[in-house]
């Protein structure tokens, strides 16, 4: 007997009679070549990513967060040790290999084992950061945990509709614009907007080809340029 009729002729989704719930993610480090992604501990980066966040004077990475800026050390570390220690939001720091400092904050969240979807979310990337090879490849290093190592099925990135700079960073990693979801939260005492976008398991292994295509030491010149763009590569 098949789907339509045991389901009264109705269109049904895709069976997935092998489907079994995924693992949680650990604290566990991502190596790459660039970069690290390693689990946070307060205790050796707080003063580090502290530092890396007070070069953007202007506070403007701050402004899509519902958290910060933060007026003093103090403040800060106790946020990242009261906020930052938990299993989900699962944080990790983004260590860049020539110097061994941290210079970026991420987290795994809204972990769904049972279903294989997860988030990444709480991105703030210090003025180091910004724009470089150890960005994208901080991500792509989450991506291949979450598809390659566990399995998931889903990969999912919200923010801000207001916040052109993230929608335009997840679209150039692959992610797809799902919507947007009108009035869904409020932070710093005004309304967001947020908008959806996702990779799925079937899209990945495009999106990683091209990512390490990207990636390869060989597509930069000795001044550190790109040879082809991201886009290029997919």
């Amino acid at each position: 007997m098949d789907n339509r009729k045991k389901n009264a002729g109705l269109p049904i989704g895709d069976r997935l009679e092998h489907w079994q719930s995924r693992p949680i993610p650990q604290r566990k480090v991502m190596p790459g070549h660039y970069c690290s992604v390693e689990p946070l501990q307060p205790e050796a980066h707080a003063e580090q990513l502290y530092q890396a966040f007070a070069e953007d004077t202007q506070e403007v990475n701050w402004t899509y967060l519902p958290y910060g800026p933060f007026k003093s050390f103090e403040s800060f570390n106790q946020w990242l040790s009261d906020s930052c220690s938990t299993d989900d939001p699962l944080f990790f720091v983004i260590i860049d290999k020539r110097t061994s400092v941290a210079v970026g904050l991420v987290s795994f969240l809204r972990i769904d084992a049972a279903v294989g979807v997860i988030e990444v979310g709480h991105i703030h990337f210090s003025p180091r950061l910004q724009q470089t090879r150890l960005a994208t490849e901080a991500m792509y290093l989450m991506m291949r945990r979450v598809f390659d190592d566990l399995g998931y099925r889903r990969y999912e990135w919200k923010c801000d509709a207001c916040n052109e700079g993230s929608k335009k960073a997840a679209l150039r990693l692959g992610f797809r614009f799902e919507g947007v979801f009108r009035q869904a939260t409020i932070y710093k005492q005004r309304n967001r907007d947020t908008a959806w976008f996702s990779v799925i398991d079937k899209e990945w292994p495009a999106i990683r080809a091209g990512l390490e295509d990207w990636l390869d030491p060989t597509n930069f010149d000795h001044h550190g340029q790109q040879r082809k763009g991201l886009q290029e590569c997919y």
